[in-house]
């Protein structure tokens, strides 16, 4: 039967104990994670937050009734022990932070019972994860997510620290918003006292800390929670927390400065790992010719190479064909891959269509020299040693082509390099590797909507320089955004903002909107324009995504308490569920289910 505390107190937490504490009585308080009882002694392991304490109940000291409760323990009975810490008279267990010391218990209340869990209470389980989220509650307990939890708590509080000793004020804003419908899907909030009106739930609360500039606040910042209804993957959550901010009278290099120096904090104090400063910067442009991807991988090379200028004219139809349809030719040098069995080439070939690609050409070069290849017989001698000579090909290399529609073929060599190099196992989890990727372009053609979209959101500013392309060229018209990369994720993202009238309404005016739709929908950040605006620019980090890496998981729900499934459904509460028939009438709201 549960015991109440009766005035009891904790002392300390388990691992909060070391040899400095022998001869001194304590009081722990936790949950039993193991008992081994060996007739006149048990052993248990008592577990919190903190880490394992092994505890020591030996008749003599803990009186029979003690004994005997200490015999009754099993796996996560919460307990409370009073003893005296000792030196371990066993074996010291260099696996734990307390392996050299123990408490011989002098007094147990047994403060709850525990049925039988579902699964072991142990690190790196391998339970189902369906299983471990049902019981989440139970699947928190785990040390290492806890870890990771105490890890993020850490990094959430040294940014609230840094920003605020940066001037940053921490200023919160509203969750039930006005739907901008420019981005992903929102959330619906129905409103009860505005029937058939609706709330939007915050994408980000990019408008209202641009409004809070226009207020004089001068730097703000956030750790926002934002909802986006989207399908998820192992990096995206429905719902999800910025570190979101705002700065006055900056420019791109401002808000780089003070964001690097930020990260240098986070990681120094966190993992002990000192960030180089300043970060490398690259140019969207040249991070796509170079890597295929907005966000590179840098810890290893296999770099794209151009080669649509020596196979313009050359007999391999496929390679002709792209070019004439205004695409390019370009591959990549798997270095000492030139062995690769026919079977593993055919598989990237395989990997490579899953990302649009109609296949891939290459040159397989033995350690003697030898070719082999798909296409060399359709080529000259001089082609083939241009091409061999400009992808820095050497005896034992395997080089793979990709040609097609140049956005076509960075998608696909860029997958291929990351497939490549973790199979070859390039991609070091040691190694922290940052670049800022600038100069995006401000637009991106939709073939669904058949117009221009903005690339980022419409308030993005673009390069001065560029202006004047607005009216003739706007798809060559490149932003003032940045985005911070890692070790081939985006952690964070953002722009300098438009805080003049007449570009903004040409940018709105380029998106196909109206000044009445634009009224409409973004009224109220436009009349606040009027009233005297500071040039402005911002940027947000994904925490979860940033926790996810400086913690090394590969699935973001490991880092968030109560995370959604694929479906974006709660195992644990059962959420979204239906409600009652009166809820849905005080909101006027009538459900139509179409069977699918």
């Amino acid at each position: 039967m549960a015991e109440s505390m009766k005035g009891l107190k904790r002392t300390c937490r388990c691992a909060e104990l070391n040899e400095t504490n022998v001869g001194q009585t304590v009081t722990v308080m936790g949950w039993v994670a193991k008992n081994r009882n060996k007739g006149g002694i048990c052993f248990v392991d008592l577990r919190d937050r903190s880490g394992i304490l092994q505890i020591i109940f030996e008749e003599d000291k803990v009186g029979a009734e003690g004994f005997e409760k200490a015999g009754s323990l099993r796996s996560e009975f919460v307990i409370a022990v009073t003893g005296e810490v000792c030196n371990r008279a066993g074996a010291v267990n260099d696996n734990i932070a307390t392996g050299k010391i123990e408490v011989v218990a002098s007094d147990i209340r047994i403060l709850s019972e525990s049925q039988t869990p579902p699964f072991p209470i142990e690190e790196d389980s391998k339970t189902k994860e369906d299983i471990r989220l049902k019981y989440r509650f139970l699947d928190l307990r785990r040390p290492d997510l806890q870890r990771i939890l105490i890890t993020r708590s850490k990094i959430a509080t040294l940014t609230r620290q840094f920003l605020a000793d940066e001037g940053f004020l921490e200023i919160e804003t509203p969750i039930l918003q006005k739907s901008t419908p420019e981005g992903a899907r929102d959330y619906l909030v129905p409103s009860r006292v505005h029937p058939g009106s609706f709330y939007a739930l915050p994408q980000s609360p990019q408008l209202f800390k641009q409004l809070l500039m226009c207020s004089g606040y001068d730097r703000y910042f956030q750790l926002a929670k934002c909802f986006r209804d989207e399908d998820l993957r192992a990096d995206r959550q429905p719902e999800f927390t910025q570190i979101d901010m705002e700065l006055s009278f900056v420019d791109i290099d401002d808000v780089i400065d003070v964001n690097e120096r930020l990260l240098h904090k986070l990681f120094k104090e966190v993992l002990d790992i000192e960030i180089e400063l300043p970060i490398q910067r690259m140019t969207w442009n040249e991070a796509m010719n170079r890597f295929g991807s907005d966000k590179p991988d840098i810890r290893f090379g296999m770099e794209l190479v151009d080669i649509s200028d020596i196979v313009k004219d050359c007999g391999f139809g496929v390679f002709t064909g792209a070019l004439a349809n205004g695409g390019s030719v370009r591959g990549i040098n798997a270095k000492g891959q030139g062995a690769m069995p026919r079977k593993k080439i055919d598989a990237l070939v395989e990997f490579a269509k899953g990302y649009g690609a109609k296949g891939l050409a290459y040159i397989a070069i033995s350690e003697t020299g030898e070719l082999k290849s798909s296409f060399t017989k359709f080529m000259t001698e001089d082609e083939i040693k241009s091409i061999l000579d400009r992808m820095d090909a050497e005896n034992g290399d395997l080089l793979l082509f990709a040609a097609d529609q140049t956005k076509l073929v960075w998608s696909v060599l860029g997958a291929l390099r990351l497939e490549i190099a973790d199979e070859l196992g390039l991609r070091n989890p040691a190694e922290y590797k940052f670049v800022w990727i600038t100069e995006f372009p401000l637009f991106e053609w939709s073939d669904e909507q058949n117009r221009l979209l903005a690339m980022h959101h419409p308030f993005t500013m673009m390069m001065e320089e560029d202006i004047e392309l607005l009216d003739t060229a706007p798809e060559k018209v490149r932003a003032k955004a940045y985005d911070i990369t890692l070790n081939g994720c985006e952690i964070g993202g953002g722009s300098v903002r438009i805080h003049q009238d007449d570009i903004q309404k040409k940018m709105f005016n380029i998106l196909g909107f109206t000044d009445e739709k634009a009224e409409e929908q973004f009224g109220f950040l436009i009349n606040a324009f009027r009233y005297g605006v500071p040039p402005h620019a911002g940027l947000a980090y994904g925490l979860d995504r940033l926790v996810m890496l400086m913690t090394k998981t590969d699935n973001i729900r490991d880092v968030i308490a109560f995370p959604k499934i694929k479906d974006a459904s709660c195992l644990l509460t059962g959420a979204p569920d239906v409600v009652e028939d009166v809820q849905l009438e005080e909101l006027s709201i009538k459900v139509d289910i179409k069977e699918d």
